[in-house]
């Protein structure tokens, strides 16, 4: 018989009950977003698994699924000890890869895994992840907790999230709709997003930096409030245009710049022109560009220069789905066009050698 004292899950770095009581705590944030959906959820959320009834009124429902994190903008918000908005951004990335089909958000899981349960930094974070729900217009169905000891150093969290929508099969948009003349519809960023933060901390090298009260000339935001503001949903503009047959495909900025990303949406045979001066491109890139120095083609490889989306409508619809969109509360601008061939590749960016 061992004189050794005998050992518990909590002993061993792992306190069940705490995650339990975590769990109690952020009950009133996920029924926070049922909204018009709670007719849809089965159960009191005491089951395995999240239960959603898809419902009726469509002919051909086709699910859509996304899953994504948020990269190393977790480091920023670990640091500065600022967790409200990081779950937004968690949001964000998922919702907004699943609007591109044109579909419908129904409900989104996440995964929060830590060394150990910091029950007031988790319960912000699912605060954020809640807020996002609501501005996307679906239900946090669900989720999972992990405490990790050992894995993750003290003080480290890490996420990641699941979306799913649906849309009518014929009504989903993508590249096979996209025609030569197509005109190319950008929709503001809301600054980096979820995106280039590997290389966004190699140019602000020191963390101090980043609680300074300004990184241009002129007061305003400080370097963390500008890297840590949300990504964008997108989920209003969507829905005020994904039912007008003029529009074709959506294109989500993020890995990959705007190169990367609106070849995905490009059919064979077409190439997508895009024009810098016709938006605005926010002070932080100019900013990082300066300060890297990164080259002009790099920034537009790794981020996404100012635009979150970019639509592909027809020619003659254009003007309707601009007028729409901006009752919606967007300030789209005409960003380009779509073109026959691929000299150069499936998109050119004009005064920018890729």
């Amino acid at each position: 018989m061992s004189d050794r004292p005998a050992l518990t899950y909590q002993s061993a770095g792992v306190d069940v009950a705490a995650g339990e009581n975590f769990a109690d705590k952020i009950a009133s944030a996920l029924r926070s977003t049922h909204g018009a959906h709670s007719s849809r959820i089965l159960g009191d959320g005491s089951e395995f698994a999240g239960l959603f009834r898809l419902g009726e009124g469509l002919r051909d429902p086709i699910l859509v699924s996304g899953t994504d994190g948020v990269g190393t903008k977790l480091k920023v918000a670990q640091h500065l000890g600022r967790h409200a908005t990081i779950g937004i951004d968690l949001v964000a990335m998922c919702v907004n890869d699943v609007l591109t089909s044109g579909a419908t958000p129904l409900f989104f899981l996440d995964y929060i895994a830590a060394g150990k349960l910091d029950s007031e930094v988790l319960a912000a974070v699912v605060g954020g992840i809640a807020d996002g729900c609501r501005q996307a217009g679906c239900v946090l169905l669900g989720g999972e907790t992990a405490e990790m000891p050992d894995f993750y150093e003290p003080g480290v969290y890490d996420i990641s999230g699941f979306a799913v929508g649906v849309a009518e099969g014929k009504k989903i948009l993508g590249a096979a709709k996209v025609r030569a003349g197509d005109v190319l519809i950008g929709l503001p960023s809301s600054g980096l997003h979820s995106n280039g933060y590997s290389l966004v901390r190699r140019v602000f090298e020191d963390p101090a930096e980043w609680a300074s009260e300004s990184v241009f000339s002129k007061p305003g935001p400080t370097l963390g409030e500008i890297l840590l503001e949300p990504t964008k949903i997108y989920a209003g503009a969507i829905a005020a245009i994904r039912e007008n047959p003029a529009v074709h495909a959506v294109a989500h900025i993020t890995g990959g710049g705007l190169p990367g990303n609106v070849a995905r949406i490009m059919p064979p045979g077409s190439q997508a022109v895009l024009k810098p001066p016709s938006w605005q491109v926010p002070g932080i890139f100019r900013e990082i560009e300066k300060r890297g120095p990164v080259e002009r083609a790099e920034m537009f490889r790794t981020f996404n220069m100012g635009l979150g989306m970019v639509i592909a409508v027809s020619p003659g619809g254009a003007d309707g789905a601009l007028a729409a969109l901006a009752e919606a509360g967007e300030t789209p601008c005409r960003a380009g066009e779509v073109r026959e061939g691929k000299v150069g590749g499936a998109v050119r960016i004009e005064g920018v050698d890729l």
